[in-house]
């Protein structure tokens, strides 16, 4: 299929300014974090990062979505992008002033009384980066990716460049200057640097997104902004019960398990989750080109055949990511420091919970599809709920793990509930039961790797490869095989 093809390359592409920006990140700052702050240090960026993508959802509210589906009409094109624009540029600015305005009960409520200058940093960069969502839903609804991936790109570069200057380069300077950079430099401010980093990062990347926003002419409608609130609500919802099941063990890990321990535990554990996160990345530079792929290809009489064809070959690619991340992990766990290591246990788990996470994203077009978004809240919701039960209650007796697992329950449960309410209004046979060979193989072959005592990391790597290889021919010949079988 040669629309299967374009989205492929379109999903390469987006690859670019997903993957290679957080490989940089993950090769350089995590491996960078996990050696210069201890637990604790590296547990307030975790903690804080993770209360981020919720206010992103909340401030975002669905309008990327939402602007995909009714820009869809020529003549209503640069109505909807203004409207949108000007909706999320008002909303960010109320969020900045709000924060600033109570400042003291923010900081409290998220138990940062002394660091209200992290508060302010943190409210400035998650109001920039919603602003500039429809910017970016722009670039992806003009097939222009190469532009997204390079400001991406752009963005980390600059963050990186700006966290190696302030943590390594600016307390030689300290130590040798006696004039003004005294005045502005604390070598003691450490942690909070990194916000400072990544503000100098979203304000560049505003920067760079400027000509696609000073271009349009202005204009905000009031019936338009009303359907796309109506259609964007509930994703906002969904999205954010979305987030808890991927956020919430963060948050909440020291106000169950203690302050000083709590923050301990999640430092670790966010150094073991940025390792399986590397799963979660190819499912997001998917998602960045399969939105506007699977609306426009909505309009095709075999759209049903073509979400089907794609399901497949994402599950075969993602669990080939699986393996690639599981299989090789002894070289993986490298990007983390040494005191972190004891977390990559997590990673099996964890990235198998975005596996099944990727199957939803790719099934739950049916109800963005047929406007039916509240089906979205109730499942997402539902996932939300058991995320939060297992590790209120299981966290304090089993401790990360609880967190870890809890990503297999949700998603899983998210799985069966969309394809259940999926029969009734959207049905599409994705013959799922065809892929449970590759899942059982690949899950097997990772318990192999984890159980079978290799007699050094030589013998590990070239076992694991054959086994990687193997898996990869498998998926190749499979359905041949299986076909020349069933003719016997």
């Amino acid at each position: 299929m040669n629309e299967v093809r374009t989205l492929a390359k379109q999903t390469l592409i987006y690859g670019l300014g997903t993957i290679i920006p957080r490989f940089l990140n993950y090769g350089i700052l995590a491996i960078f974090y996990t050696r210069f702050f201890d637990k604790a240090e590296y547990g307030v960026v975790t903690e804080l990062y993770a209360w981020m993508v919720l206010l992103l959802i909340i401030l975002t509210y669905g309008m990327e979505t939402g602007f995909f589906r009714f820009a869809q009409k020529k003549e209503d094109y640069e109505k909807v992008y203004s409207t949108s624009l000007i909706s999320l540029l008002i909303t960010s600015i109320v969020f900045l002033i709000l924060v600033n305005i109570f400042i003291n009960p923010v900081s409290s409520a998220l138990n940062y009384r002394g660091h209200h200058d992290y508060i302010r940093m943190f409210a400035a960069i998650v109001a920039i980066d919603a602003f500039t969502a429809i910017p970016f839903a722009r670039l992806r609804k003009e097939n222009r990716p190469i532009v997204f991936s390079v400001i991406k790109i752009l963005n980390v570069i600059i963050t990186i460049i700006a966290v190696l200057f302030l943590l390594i380069i600016a307390p030689g300077i300290y130590e040798k200057n006696t004039g003004w950079f005294r005045h502005v430099y604390n070598p003691a401010y450490r942690v909070g640097y990194v916000f400072v980093a990544n503000l100098i990062g979203s304000g560049a990347t505003l920067l760079m997104l400027l000509p696609f926003i000073i271009k349009i002419k202005p204009f905000f409608d009031k019936f338009i902004w009303l359907r796309l609130l109506s259609y964007s609500f509930p994703l906002m919802i969904a999205g954010l019960a979305g987030s808890i099941n991927d956020t919430l063990d963060k948050v909440i890990m020291r106000r169950v398990v203690g302050e000083n321990t709590g923050l301990e535990m999640v430092g670790e554990y966010g150094a073991g989750y940025k390792l399986a996160v590397l799963m979660a990345l190819f499912i997001q530079m998917f998602r960045f080109a399969a939105e506007p792929f699977f609306f426009e290809r909505a309009k095709h009489s075999d759209a049903k055949e073509t979400y089907a064809y794609v399901m497949k070959y994402f599950v075969i690619t993602m669990l080939m990511v699986y393996l690639a991340i599981n299989l090789f992990l002894p070289g993986i766990q490298l990007i983390i420091g040494k005191n972190f290591r004891d977390a990559v246990i997590i990673v099996p788990i964890v990235s198998m919970g975005y596996l099944l996470y990727g199957i939803y994203v790719n099934h739950s077009i049916w109800y963005k599809l047929n406007d039916l978004t509240r089906y979205g809240v109730y499942i997402i919701m539902i996932g939300a709920a058991i995320t939060i039960m297992i590790n209120v209650f299981l966290l304090p007796a089993f401790g990360y793990m609880a967190s870890a697992w809890a990503h297999v329950a949700s998603y899983g449960t998210m799985i069966i509930l969309s394809f259940i309410f999926a029969r009734k209004h959207y049905k599409i046979e994705y013959n799922m039961k065809a892929l449970i060979p590759y899942f059982i193989l690949a899950v097997g072959m990772v318990i192999f790797s984890q159980l079978f005592h290799y007699k050094n990391l030589t013998a590990e790597l070239i076992i694991n490869s054959v086994l990687f290889v193997f898996f990869i021919i498998f998926t190749q010949y499979r359905d041949k095989l299986l076909t020349l079988f069933l003719r016997k």
